[in-house]
């Protein structure tokens, strides 16, 4: 039994899902002749309440591909020190849009109103770059899968119309954040201009995020995926995948919440372990006692066949998924209550 808690992008295909890949309805997407593309589309687009969706083959791609419509060469977006548009995209901001970030010290990922408005660049004063949009996550990685309060939400919303700025969502996994806080999608629709959201990770699809927003931010979305690469044929086949996704999988989220619980709860109670981060979804992040060598530890869980990531900075990380079943839930329990037992 091999157990790969890296991350839930690990996920393969259900035998169902690839039912509904083979019977899928497909076209030239490139020419919005995708019947199952637009469905998906479409579905996503009504499900926030905006007004148009964007398929896309990566959460990366997506992003950047928003920070490029709110933004002009030479300004500057707002994010967290822990964002993903900063510090897992390659450096795309800078690469593709030519903007530079003004990162924040926030909480677990996760940034305050008062913050923002503090960090937002006097529009009249040419020394520094133009402050244009900003970007949040919902759930927030390396945060260790924390989820913003809505409030916080709607203030950080003000603050940004207060300054014509424009508010981008990574919702890579917002899907985790939906359900444990048993949000409403319309709501998210209402406070962000853009939204994008990820089939291939809580989801269990094989590949694809969705860009989600208005008519008028959305109008050169296609424009600008054209030029990042993004335009695809016949990509119904996976656009199908999403489609069972949200219709069989986002329930489930919440058992990879209530494993990823038990597993930090049982962390938390071993001497090899200094500290486990606060855990509200399907992501566990925790250090090790100064006494335990990460290299020893991970090789110890590799000879039971277990995989986790190092995060770097002293910190690791474990992902539920769909793929970790009860029986790996429970062998790895045992495993950790064990693993340096004299």
């Amino acid at each position: 039994m091999q157990i790969d808690l890296r991350s839930d992008t690990v996920t393969r295909p259900t035998p169902e899902m690839m039912t509904a890949i083979k019977k899928a309805q497909v076209g030239d997407d490139v020419y919005k002749e995708d019947p199952t593309v637009n469905r998906l589309e479409k579905e996503l687009a009504d499900m926030f309440g905006m007004e148009e969706a964007l398929f896309f083959p990566t959460g990366t791609m997506a992003n950047q591909a928003a920070i490029k419509l709110h933004t002009q060469p030479g300004d500057q977006l707002i994010a967290d020190k822990w964002a993903h548009v900063y510090n897992y995209e390659g450096g795309g901001a800078s690469f593709n849009s030519g903007v530079s970030c003004k990162l924040i010290d926030g909480n677990r990922g996760m940034i305050s109103a008062e913050q923002v408005a503090e960090s937002i660049n006097p529009p009249d004063f040419y020394h520094s770059p133009i402050t244009s949009l900003v970007c949040l996550e919902n759930t927030t990685n390396k945060g260790g899968g924390a989820c913003y309060d809505i409030e916080e939400i709607k203030k950080i919303r003000t603050v940004c119309d207060n300054h014509s700025l424009g508010l981008h969502l990574d919702g890579a996994r917002l899907w985790n954040a939906l359900v444990a806080k048993n949000e409403d999608p319309k709501q998210y629709g209402r406070l962000f201009d853009t939204i994008s959201v990820c089939l291939s990770k809580g989801l269990g699809a094989p590949i694809g995020s969705v860009l989600i927003g208005n008519k008028e931010i959305m109008k050169k979305a296609m424009r600008v995926r054209k030029l990042l690469g993004g335009g695809m044929r016949q990509i119904g086949f996976m656009a199908a995948a999403g489609l069972y996704a949200l219709e069989n999988h986002l329930d489930r989220l919440q058992i990879d919440h209530q494993r990823a619980a038990a597993i930090a709860a049982l962390l938390s109670t071993q001497t090899y372990v200094n500290k486990v981060e606060p855990t509200e979804t399907n992501i566990v992040i925790f250090t090790l006692s100064e006494s335990v060598r990460e290299r020893d530890f991970l090789d110890r869980l590799n000879e039971k066949n277990i995989q986790i990531s190092s995060m770097g900075q002293g910190k690791l990380r474990i992902v539920t998924h769909l793929d970790y079943t009860s029986e790996m839930h429970d062998y790895f329990l045992d495993t950790l209550g064990k693993l340096y037992a004299n």
